[in-house]
């Protein structure tokens, strides 16, 4: 798994909206959060709803693509389902970018700095992380910080990939 401070690796996928997604060019100047996802995962049900609020808090500034394990049509109407607003990128069934980044479990999250560091991983389910991502992205985009994942929201803290 690529650890912090790791450049991250270009690549260009697919989105189920039909454009290519590339990075670093799509970057933008801001900072990226990849967030690998796979539509059988039950940690990933579990996570989904915390991701999407960090766009809700943050919703410009940076860049969030969710890259799926899975082919198109599975990938689509998992997205749909669980209010994915934003890109969600197909790596089936080459596992391209999966193989490069090499994430521990789904999900996992890398939060990428604006320069294409790695600044910050996580696999599984974990508020503290979450909420981590939730402060650094905040200073990125220079808003307020918000708690994303409350530890009394009746979900549990912790749960592995």
């Amino acid at each position: 798994m690529l650890e912090a401070g790791s450049q991250a690796p270009p690549f260009t996928l697919a989105g189920t909206d039909g454009r290519d997604y590339r990075l670093p060019r799509d970057l933008r100047g801001g900072p990226a959060l990849l967030f690998f996802i796979k539509t059988t995962c039950g940690t990933c049900d579990l996570t989904v709803p915390y991701v999407n609020r960090l766009r809700d808090c943050y919703p410009s500034g940076w860049e969030l693509w969710a890259i799926a394990q899975d082919p198109l049509a599975e990938a689509a109407a998992y997205a749909d389902r669980q209010g994915m607003t934003y890109p969600v990128l197909i790596d089936a069934p080459a596992y391209t970018v999966s193989r490069l980044y090499d994430p521990a479990a789904t999900p996992t999250l890398f939060l990428l700095a604006p320069d294409g560091r790695v600044q910050y991983t996580t696999h599984g389910f974990a508020k503290d992380d979450l909420n981590e991502i939730s402060r650094r992205l905040a200073g990125y985009v220079s808003a307020q910080p918000r708690e994303i994942a409350p530890a009394d929201d009746g979900n549990p803290r912790f749960k592995p990939g």
